[in-house]
């Protein structure tokens, strides 16, 4: 144990003592009027992937790049190093002819790490490398630290998400998934665009966080004196919108939920939620099964995608069932013949279900679909017609008042979205709000509160409208074969190292 510690303390003198000759170099370099943190702004041409792929018009041409040195060997009088940039990386040929004595010697000193600018020509070495030739080399940023070993790379999973920045220069895959889930989110905005949709914001702190069953976040408005919530979902306010007459409304916005951290959920997540005057929940579920198509053909290049090594085919029509159906099916119960309360309890208590005594028939319903159904749901399938009790915001069934116009699609057994037949009736609403506050009052902490000045707007009049939410995270999760929520989102929440 003693030898482990004198090894553990020896490697951190062998770093401290690399550090320290690094900030050195960065003295002698400002000492010599050479100090890169004084320029400002450096003339880039082209990027790494500009040259590779059109190796054949730039041959012999002058080109300028920019970017940080990730390996160098140093040979006497020619040098060669490698210069990594937002699309790639290219290697660098470094001569003392080239660059004169003093140039040559400043490069030898640079370290890996360092953020280089390079202006030279573009060749082909003999070994057949595309290449630019340095006549001129700049320091632009000196890294003062060290990165991880290159054969290595930064493998730890908690180092990774808190040092996000090292991440994306050390793994290329990491800056491509994040690289591939901006153009999803500009898909997204162009689908809907083309169906004549708008774009708006709606705020982030609010009295009144509903819209969806979950704990929110407080904080306090100093200059109002009040206590607020960070909201949980984007629908109240896009429904006002509605009620206002913008008959096609969407926002991509981050919501914030008081829960616990695992692979599909994190504390703040980027939220989709739009609406659409005039349709319901078969509308919703035509622009949903359009839209992931788009977005796999676009971004993935085929409506066939793999996750983990399971092909999940977007191309074909999606699979429909109830809810009902769904548990009769792969549990063999069959609810539209359970008449009550009590009759769902002693099934739960039949097949071993754990529940609430404050659950209702419809509660129960859903925690079977939840034991016996979600795993089993891996191609893409709508789950439709959900019960009354879970749903207090979506329109009933007109042939059955005790299920309502919703829908869950799944795929890889997630659940990648949820949609309704908005609930228009303010009447109803108000009823059904009244209900959420007694489970509350009864120990539910995720139930809605009334809402007065949403329920003024449907007083006001809202269309018959249909309404969708879609877990940004989750969709590019799949379409980028991630296998964890932190491994989509730049900074995804971590306890801090203080605690």
């Amino acid at each position: 144990m003693a030898e482990q510690n004198n090894n553990a303390k020896g490697g951190q003198q062998d770093v401290n003592q690399l550090l320290t000759v690094r900030r050195e170099k960065l003295q002698e370099l400002q000492d010599g009027g050479k100090d890169p943190f004084v320029i400002t702004k450096y003339d880039v041409t082209h990027h790494s992937t500009d040259i590779t792929e059109n190796y054949d018009a730039l041959e012999g041409k002058d080109v300028s790049i920019a970017g940080r040195m990730m390996f160098k060997r140093v040979m006497g009088k020619a040098s060669f190093c490698n210069i990594q940039d937002l699309r790639g990386s290219i290697q660098v040929y470094v001569t003392r002819d080239d660059l004169g004595e003093e140039a040559y010697r400043d490069f030898k000193r640079d370290d890996v790490g360092d953020i280089l600018g390079i202006k030279g020509f573009v060749f082909k070495t003999q070994t057949g490398e595309i290449t630019v030739h340095a006549k001129s080399v700049t320091m632009l940023s000196k890294s003062l630290q060290i990165l991880p070993e290159k054969y290595h790379g930064l493998i730890d999973t908690d180092m990774r998400y808190r040092q996000r920045y090292v991440d994306l220069i050390m793994n290329p895959e990491v800056k491509e998934t994040f690289i591939k889930r901006s153009k999803i989110i500009r898909e997204i905005r162009s689908f809907l665009d083309e169906r004549g949709f708008m774009e708006v914001e709606t705020p982030m702190l609010v009295s009144n966080a509903g819209g969806a069953a979950a704990r929110p976040f407080e904080t306090h408005y100093n200059a109002l004196d009040e206590d607020v919530k960070l909201r949980i979902s984007l629908e109240l306010y896009l429904k006002r919108l509605i009620v206002g007459g913008l008959e096609r409304v969407y926002e991509i916005g981050r919501v914030f939920r008081n829960e616990g951290v695992d692979t599909r959920h994190n504390p703040e997540f980027t939220l989709m939620e739009l609406y659409q005057a005039y349709t319901d929940y078969e509308g919703m579920m035509e622009l949903t099964e359009s839209m992931f198509r788009h977005l796999a053909e676009t971004v993935c290049g085929s409506t066939k995608i793999t996750y983990n090594g399971i092909e999940i085919d977007l191309g074909k029509p999606f699979e429909r069932l109830t809810m009902n159906d769904a548990i009769k099916k792969y549990a063999g119960v069959d609810f539209d013949a359970v008449p009550d309360d009590d009759a769902a309890k002693a099934l739960a208590r039949e097949h071993h279900i754990e529940y609430e005594e404050r659950h209702k028939r419809g509660d129960i319903i859903n925690l079977f679909f939840e034991e016996y159904c979600e795993k089993e749901l891996i191609q893409p399938t709508f789950i439709m017609d959900h019960p009354i009790e879970i749903s207090p915001l979506t329109k009933k069934k007109p042939s059955d008042p005790t299920k309502v116009e919703r829908f869950e699609l799944f795929i890889n057994t997630w659940e990648m979205c949820n949609a309704y037949s908005e609930l228009n009736d303010p009447i109803d609403q108000r009823e059904r709000f009244a209900a959420q506050d007694a489970a509350f009052a009864a120990g539910d902490e995720e139930a809605n509160h009334t809402d007065e000045d949403f329920l003024n707007a449907l007083e006001i009049g809202m269309p018959p409208t249909g309404g969708i939410g879609y877990g940004i995270d989750r969709l590019v999760m799949l379409l980028t074969d991630s296998a964890a929520i932190r491994d989509v989102i730049f900074f995804p929440t971590m306890r801090s190292l203080e605690q």
